[in-house]
């Protein structure tokens, strides 16, 4: 029985099974990857690359209505929101197709001592090996794969066991756009033969986005074998509150940025620490807009939330309530009857250091309030996380926000706003929520050999 089927989470309908790669089929899309990058990072330029990319980016306007539908049947992502995914995807990889030429440019190095000239020179490593999750399909993979495959590497995509139709249709996009055989490959691999991929000397690097236990593991096996990674993994992303010119508007981001993708987001806002003298009033009015939101049908028009993921998603989130309540969390709103994977918006007060929920993430439509008494308190419980991908800072006070910003202990700070995101932005934290960045010039400059050629005269 193959782990790669497509089930759609709100009807729990068994849509297609997918057959997972032989080892000699992964062998063989290895030394495909390996065969490609000799030609595809010698024989084309980087303006010739970025063409291509442009013509993926085109198809993911061109077919985002059905690209749209099938992320909507794997993992249940609202339809406005699935649109929304394609359309961003157009943007990152037309993006790079614009940028690509000056981000790899060679870069002079004024030289202290010496006559001649010394310069940088952006060169691809190899075949890339990109382990993908289920929550974001599409954009994923176009972080990962546009700027890399302008860079000349190959890329050999495991996508998550629950959306191999996405998968193929983003395989059928790159192969209609004309990239050669080998450049870009799907690859359905059980997690044993993963392992063999990262060590198989041909693959130069890895990169995952996924969970903290998924990328402990690849880079346990990455660092034995001397490969470069990036991993973007959980968090548990705190939204400071301390003032506001206008509370219903941070409300209505503090809700957005919990809600979004049902919850299902690595940088959603989860943690909400609201100042004593506004507290009341948030959690009233949060309270209200988050119960308001009630998970309904997917392909529906308006519907702001659907189901989680999978019944796996959806078990693993009620115990982490169950276990939150049991040890002394007050249910503030909602939490009530979970009907299959259909999970009912819930609010968490009272969370203490010695309860589990303090430490670990809720991926999903719960969400966690905390008051405090001062700036500082603020920073200090906003710190005290093992994670530190993304945080959102709302204060009326401009130096009150760089303040906080300098002092907190994440990859990003969006300050005053949510949904900030933008193809030009590299996005990656620190701690148990991995290292390295995507998107944006950093992202591109993850994946290359920075070439030193020192000329003497």
């Amino acid at each position: 029985m193959s782990s790669y089927a497509v089930v759609n989470p709100a009807t729990g309908e068994k849509v297609q099974e997918y057959p997972e790669i032989t080892d000699q089929e992964l062998d063989s899309a290895i030394g495909k990857a390996d065969e490609a990058h000799r030609t595809w990072s010698q024989t084309t330029s980087v303006a010739e690359r970025a063409a291509m990319i442009q013509k993926v980016a085109d198809m993911h306007v061109e077919r985002r209505e059905t690209l749209a539908a099938i992320a909507v049947k794997e993992m249940g992502k609202p339809m406005e929101q699935a649109l929304m995914e394609v359309d961003f995807c157009g943007d990152i990889y037309g993006y790079y197709a614009e940028n690509a030429e000056e981000f790899l440019a060679d870069e002079p190095i004024e030289l202290l001592a010496g006559e001649g000239s010394a310069l940088i020179r952006r060169t691809s490593m190899g075949p890339l090996l990109g382990i993908m999750p289920w929550n974001f399909p599409y954009y994923q993979v176009a972080r990962f794969a546009g700027p890399n495959l302008i860079v000349g590497n190959t890329i050999l995509l495991k996508p998550a066991p629950q959306c191999p139709e996405s998968a193929e249709a983003i395989q059928q996009m790159y192969d209609d756009a004309g990239f050669p055989a080998g450049a870009y490959q799907t690859i359905l691999a059980t997690n044993d033969q993963i392992a063999e991929a990262i060590a198989d000397p041909r693959v130069r690097a890895v990169s995952l986005t996924g969970s903290e236990r998924a990328g402990a593991a690849v880079a346990e096996i990455a660092g034995r074998n001397l490969k470069k990674v990036v991993l973007e993994l959980g968090g548990s992303d705190p939204f400071i509150l301390l003032s506001a010119d206008d509370l219903d508007e941070a409300v209505e981001a503090a809700v957005g940025a919990r809600l979004d993708n049902t919850g299902q987001s690595c940088n959603a806002a989860k943690r909400f620490i609201v100042a004593d003298d506004v507290y009341d009033d948030f959690l009233e009015k949060f309270t209200a807009q988050m119960t308001a939101a009630s998970p309904g049908d997917p392909t529906a028009e308006g519907t702001e939330i659907g189901p989680l993921s999978s019944s796996t998603a959806a078990e693993r989130l009620q115990d982490q309530l169950d276990r939150a309540v049991a040890q002394g969390a007050e249910v503030a709103a909602g939490g009530g009857e979970r009907k299959d994977n259909f999970f009912p918006t819930t609010v968490l007060t009272g969370i203490t250091p010695d309860n589990d929920a303090y430490r670990e993430e809720f991926f999903g439509p719960v969400a966690s309030v905390y008051r405090v008494g001062s700036e500082e308190e603020a920073v200090e419980l906003a710190n005290d996380t093992p994670f530190g991908l993304g945080s959102y800072v709302f204060t009326s006070d401009p130096e009150q926000a760089q303040r906080i910003a300098d002092k907190l202990d994440t990859g990003m700070v969006f300050v005053n706003g949510v949904g900030l995101d933008g193809a030009e932005l590299p996005f990656g934290g620190v701690k148990r929520s991995g290292f390295g960045r995507e998107m944006g010039k950093y992202g591109m400059d993850e994946f290359v050999n920075k070439k030193l050629i020192r000329v003497a005269k």
